[in-house]
C-alpha cells in the first residue's frame, strides 16, 4: 500500500523518535529518523518529505535555524516544531519562517497524529494548486482575461455578499455596528504578523465578517439584555457557532471557513464551546480569531457594560495566554501592536509553562477584571 505520505522526525531523544515514529508508520506513514540538524540536512538532499517534525531545542544548529535553512531550498514542505521548553519567541520565530504549527512535549499522539495529517493534507492542496496553475498559464491571453475579469466581478459580489450578511446581524444590535470588520481586521494583522500564506489570511477575514453571524437566530432580548444571561439564555447563545455553521454550510467555497467560524469560541485549555477542543485540535484561524474577537469586545461598549481600556483589555487578553488563548497568538498579537508585553507575564504565579499546552497557570480569567459576560 502507497504510504499516505513521507515524514522525517528529527530529535534528539532515541525514545521521542521511536515513540513518534511508530505512531506514524501505524497511521500510515513512511518515517524516517533525525538526531540532529546537520543529519536532517543531509536527508533532506536526498528524500523528498511531506512533513518534517524538529524539536526547537536540537544539539548544535537548534530547530528554528534548521528551518531557516529548509526554507531556502523548499517552500512547501509542512514543519511542525515540537517544545518541552516554554520558549513563546521561538515559537513565533517558527511561525513566522513558515512552520505550520507548533506542539508542545509531552507530546499528546492524538494531537500528534490530527495536527500531521493536516499539514500533509494542506501539503498536497498547495503542490495540487501550483500544478493547477500551471496548467492554466498554458491558456491563451484572451481566455485568461476573460476568466480573471469574471472571477474579479464574482470576487466582489462575495465579498458584498459577506458584508451584507455581517450588516444584517449588526442591524439588530447598535452595540455590535462595526464590530465584524473590526474583528477581521484584528485578526488579519496577526495572521499577517505570523505571516501565514495568503490564502490564509483571506479565509481569517472572511472569517471575521462571519463570526457572528449565528446570532441572526438569537433574540434581540437575550442578545441586548441588560446585565447578566441566565443560563439558559448562555446556552442560547453558545448555539451561534453552530447556527452559523448551520447557515454558512451550504456554500461548498466557505468549507475552510466554517471551522474557523464554528470553533472561535474554543478555550486553549479545552473548556471552550460548541465541542470543547483543546491546544493544536483547534483550528489555527479560529485561534487567531478568539484572540481578535475578544480585544474588540473588550474595547467595545455593550448595553451590559462600559468599554475598558486598551491597557485593560490588553492585560486580560495576556492574562488568558495558555488558558483561554493560544500563548504564541497571543505573543503575535502584542507584537503586532506594537507591544513590549510579555505573553508569559505572571510567571511568579505559576505562568513560566504558559507554552506548554497542557499547562494550568494559576493566573486565570477569574482573577481579572472580566466583565460579566462575554458572548460576542
Amino acid at each position: 500500500m502507497e504510504p499516505k505520505g513521507r515524514v522525517l522526525i528529527i530529535d534528539d531523544e532515541q525514545c521521542i523518535r521511536d515513540v513518534v515514529s511508530r505512531k506514524l508508520s501505524a497511521d500510515g506513514y513512511a518515517c524516517d529518523l533525525a538526531s540532529d540538524a546537520e543529519t536532517a540536512l543531509a536527508r533532506i538532499t536526498q528524500v523528498s518529505y511531506d512533513c518534517l517534525l524538529s524539536d526547537v531545542n536540537l544539539p548544535g544548529m537548534n530547530g528554528v535555524e534548521l528551518l531557516r535553512r529548509v526554507r531556502l531550498t523548499d517552500q512547501e514542505v509542512a514543519v511542525i516544531m515540537i517544545t518541552g521548553s516554554p520558549d513563546v519567541d521561538c515559537a513565533v520565530e517558527a511561525m513566522r519562517l513558515g512552520a505550520y504549527d507548533h506542539l508542545a512535549k509531552p507530546l499528546n499522539l492524538a494531537k500528534l497524529s490530527l495536527t500531521v495529517d493536516r499539514a500533509v493534507e494542506k501539503r498536497r492542496l498547495v503542490r495540487e494548486n501550483r500544478e493547477y496553475q500551471l496548467n492554466l498559464e498554458s491558456m491563451v491571453e484572451d481566455r485568461t482575461s476573460q476568466l480573471n475579469e469574471a472571477n474579479d466581478g464574482l470576487r466582489r459580489l462575495f465579498i458584498s455578499s459577506i458584508k451584507a450578511l455581517a450588516h444584517a446581524l449588526e442591524a439588530k444590535d447598535e452595540y455590535t455596528q462595526g464590530h465584524s470588520e473590526r474583528v477581521a481586521e484584528e485578526a488579519v494583522s496577526i495572521a499577517q504578523y505570523l505571516k501565514l500564506p495568503q490564502t490564509d489570511v483571506e479565509n481569517i477575514w472572511i472569517a471575521g465578517f462571519l463570526h457572528d453571524i449565528g446570532k441572526i437566530g438569537i433574540k434581540e432580548s437575550v442578545l441586548n439584555k441588560q446585565g447578566k444571561l441566565d443560563a439558559g439564555e448562555w446556552e442560547i447563545v453558545q448555539q451561534h457557532p453552530v447556527l452559523a455553521e448551520r447557515i454558512l454550510g451550504p456554500i461548498d467555497e466557505l468549507r475552510d471557513v466554517i471551522q474557523v467560524v464554528r470553533h472561535h469560541h474554543e478555550r486553549f485549555d479545552g473548556t471552550g464551546y460548541p465541542d470543547g477542543l483543546r491546544g493544536a485540535a483547534i483550528p489555527l484561524g479560529a485561534r487567531i480569531l478568539a484572540v481578535a474577537d475578544t480585544y474588540d469586545a473588550l474595547t467595545s461598549r455593550r448595553p451590559y457594560r462600559e468599554a475598558l481600556s486598551d491597557v485593560e483589555t490588553l492585560d486580560i487578553v495576556e492574562a488568558g495566554a495558555g488558558t483561554q488563548f493560544d500563548p504564541v497568538i497571543v505573543r503575535a498579537f502584542c507584537s503586532s501592536h506594537g507591544c513590549a508585553r510579555s505573553a508569559a507575564r505572571g510567571a511568579e504565579g505559576g505562568v513560566s509553562t504558559l507554552f506548554l499546552q497542557d499547562a494550568k497557570p494559576s493566573v486565570s480569567m477569574a482573577a481579572r477584571p472580566v466583565p460579566a459576560r462575554s458572548s460576542d
